[in-house]
């Protein structure tokens, strides 16, 4: 019995040690880099303001429901919206637009309106053009201030890290329209 098993493990072993690389060796696909590869590189901290314009209604609606509330809760708990908002320099729909917010946000509570948001702000303005900044988080929307991680970013905010300061500018209970202030902190190279 013992002689029948270790005439099935040689094979297998075999086959093992010749196509896994020892303990050391890196297969191809990795390759060690240095710990940071930005050091040198001086990180900064920057500070932006601008408007996040969320439209619902209307023909030229920013943010669609994707995912309707199917419970029928005060909270429209388990709705989901796909959002290509503007981003511009003061309140008014009309001021200079920065960029967009592109992402979604899930209606999560049942106690409260509460958003999960998950956006990139791509930038089209000066050297930020092209640049991207990634929030994630947890908005309870009713509360006067609000905080959210920065995650990440691409272009000038690669290995970003930082968070966002959010307070509603105006509402409308009609419509669901909302203008609401960023302040984004943030450290990047």
């Amino acid at each position: 019995m013992a002689g029948n098993l270790l005439r099935l493990l040689f094979p297998l072993l075999t086959i093992i040690t010749q196509h896994f690389p020892a303990a050391g060796e890196h297969p191809a696909f990795l390759k060690s880099t240095k710990p940071n590869p930005m050091s040198h590189k001086t990180e900064k901290l920057s500070h932006f303001r601008f408007y996040w314009h969320d439209i619902l209604s209307g023909s030229n609606a920013t943010a669609i429901t994707i995912i309707p509330s199917v419970n029928g809760t005060t909270t429209a708990f388990g709705q989901v919206n796909m959002i290509d908002d503007p981003l511009t320099e003061k309140p008014e729909m009309g001021s200079k637009l920065l960029g967009r917010a592109q992402g979604f946000y899930g209606l999560t509570s049942q106690e409260e309106v509460g958003l999960l948001m998950a956006m990139n702000f791509v930038f089209f303005t000066g050297k930020y053009n092209g640049s991207t900044l990634t929030v994630l988080g947890r908005n309870p929307v009713f509360e006067k201030a609000r905080e959210m991680p920065v995650i990440g970013g691409t272009g000038l905010f690669r290995f970003a890290r930082g968070y966002v300061q959010i307070s509603t500018h105006t509402f409308d209970n009609k419509t669901g329209n909302a203008v609401v202030e960023y302040n984004v902190h943030v450290l990047h190279f």
